[in-house]
């Protein structure tokens, strides 16, 4: 178990995207991942979050199609976890 200091956090429009990528090359967190296994009801691959998001809001300003609403907490917090997704 490792922790995680985490500074926000993203909500996705996972109907809305297209899969481009743009939003995981911009994240410099590295807390976004694109599906491999599962797709929108359009077909296309989607984001998802890891924990450690630190609300940069770099996925929201790259995303073509307006994807993500981004938080950011008035206080960090710690989160402990083993890996895998929010």
């Amino acid at each position: 178990m490792n922790p995680v200091t985490v500074r926000g956090s993203v909500t996705i429009d996972t109907e809305a995207c297209k899969g481009c990528d743009l939003c995981i090359e911009a994240c410099k967190p590295d807390v976004l991942v694109m599906t491999t296994d599962q797709t929108n009801t359009r077909g296309y691959r989607f984001p998802q979050l890891l924990v450690g998001c630190t609300g940069c809001r770099a996925c929201a300003d790259v995303c073509p199609d307006f994807c993500f609403q981004v938080f950011r907490y008035d206080t960090p917090k710690t989160w402990t976890v083993e890996g895998g997704l929010q």
